[in-house]
């Protein structure tokens, strides 16, 4: 049987292994032991890059970092602290709790670096209260779903580490262009919302209190500090991008330990109003004790451990791909396409395919290092494709079949799948309609690099 025989059946095997919900990790790590017995190809290869994925990987370090971060503001309190800020603010509006739960997500992600994280921490808090509100619960969990796209793009985002780390790009760069195209991306959304609950009649409207938002504004101050953090040191050059997870990591853990004494003499009442409780009361969280953080640690391990493999894996898989010339096939395909406009949004198409099946880790291991060298090629800049490029994958979060974050939602919400595509439409096509304004206006993602 020839050789391009057998890689098809092995293709289509591991895709029908996919499709039947084997994990993805197994579902490469087949394809790539099997692909090196037919290419003659020796196994400890494979643990020789699995070895130096780790070993020489030093930016990957932030990942489990920020994972870490992610639960330990979600434990301590901080989470439920910036939803109530968000909330004082967009309360008055007709969507008003649909629109700060967007808001929420865009300010947990510039803490967590996670879209799984974002959206099962604000689906998990608001989906409640959201439904009290009065929306549709199939609408409630579809906004979480979608808010937590922006998990990967603002900064800090475990994504754009990979991607720095496999382009060999500056990370703190990165993090940098992926502000303004985030928020973007929130406002977006945030607009969607409030025409869809304008035309259902959606939500209860709260009066806007100046004095509310400040209340909320001090709630959440160990929130804007931790993100401030992130962000100044990162920007300044003060910390690379693993320094300032482990400060953030640090931070969180202190804000955990001192606090929870704290809460507990002076922290407010769960059964009252905001506008019934101190501004003093505000300025504690409720923290965790130092019995708790093993728990916490072991569940961003478990998420860690199912990441980190597949980056391992996945590297591999790409060596096999170069070797079978993948490469220049779809990057001679791209080319072909001609000038710069025609380029890049073949490889927007090509990302958006590939995100409707698979998850952004494996499509950015597999594709970024293909189709950014033919984008660089046509004069796109290497840090604007690398937004457009993950723009893109987190578009897939909430894209059908796979979509990652409508399974997130689902879970934490206990609304079925399929009942969340219906809503997820509108957010769909707001956040296409971004996508292309972001690759149309370069300066989205480069203007305020250093």
């Amino acid at each position: 049987m020839a050789d391009s025989t057998i890689i098809a059946l092995i293709s289509i095997s591991v895709t029908c292994l996919f499709m039947l919900g084997v994990p993805v990790f197994l579902v490469i790590g087949y394809w790539v032991i099997a692909m090196s017995f037919v290419l003659g190809l020796p196994l400890d290869n494979i643990g020789a890059a699995l070895g130096d994925v780790f070993t020489d990987g030093f930016a990957l370090l932030a990942m489990p970092l920020f994972i870490l971060t992610g639960d330990l503001i979600n434990r301590s309190g901080i989470a439920r602290r910036l939803s109530d800020f968000a909330y004082s603010c967009l309360g008055w509006l007709r969507g008003g709790l649909a629109m700060a739960a967007l808001g929420a997500c865009g300010l947990f992600a510039a803490i967590s670096g996670s879209n799984s994280a974002t959206t099962a921490t604000i689906g998990s808090m608001l989906h409640p209260e959201m439904v009290k509100g009065g929306y549709d619960e199939r609408f409630s969990a579809a906004t979480a779903a979608a808010g937590g796209t922006v998990g990967i793009i603002i900064p800090p985002s475990i994504i754009f580490i990979v991607y720095g780390f496999l382009l060999n790009l500056p990370i703190s760069d990165l993090f940098v262009a992926g502000i303004l195209p985030g928020t973007i991306m929130v406002m977006g959304m945030m607009t969607a919302c409030f025409f869809i609950c304008l035309k259902n009649g959606w939500g209860f409207l709260i009066p806007l209190q100046i004095s509310r938002v400040i209340k909320t504004a001090i709630g959440a101050w160990l929130g804007f500090f931790a993100i401030g953090l992130v962000l100044w040191g990162i920007y300044t050059g003060k910390f690379s991008p693993t320094e300032a997870a482990g400060v953030t990591v640090g931070f969180c853990v202190i804000v955990g330990f001192v606090c929870l004494p704290l809460y507990r003499i002076f922290g407010p009442g769960a059964d009252r109003e905001i506008s019934e409780i101190r501004y003093s009361e505000m300025l504690v969280v409720r923290g965790f004790g130092p019995l708790e953080l093993p728990s916490i640690t072991m569940r961003s391990a478990q998420i860690t451990g199912i990441l980190a493999p597949l980056i391992a894996v996945s590297v591999v898989m790409q060596q096999i791909l170069s070797v079978l010339g993948a490469q220049e096939v779809i990057g001679g395909f791209v080319t072909s396409m001609g000038g710069y406009y025609a380029v890049l949004f073949t490889a927007m198409a090509i990302v958006f395919v590939a995100g409707m099946v698979l998850e952004s880790l494996p499509v950015t291991i597999i594709l970024a290092p293909i189709l950014a060298p033919v984008a660089h090629s046509v004069g796109v800049e290497p840090v604007q494709f690398a937004v457009v490029f993950l723009v893109g994958a987190s578009i897939g979060f909430i894209t059908p079949p796979y979509g990652l974050n409508l399974y997130v939602a689902s879970g934490v919400t206990g609304v079925p799948y399929f009942r969340l595509l219906r809503y997820i439409v509108p957010y769909l096509i707001t956040l296409i309609g971004v996508w292309v304004l972001i690759a149309l206006v370069p300066q989205l993602s480069t203007a305020l690099l250093p």
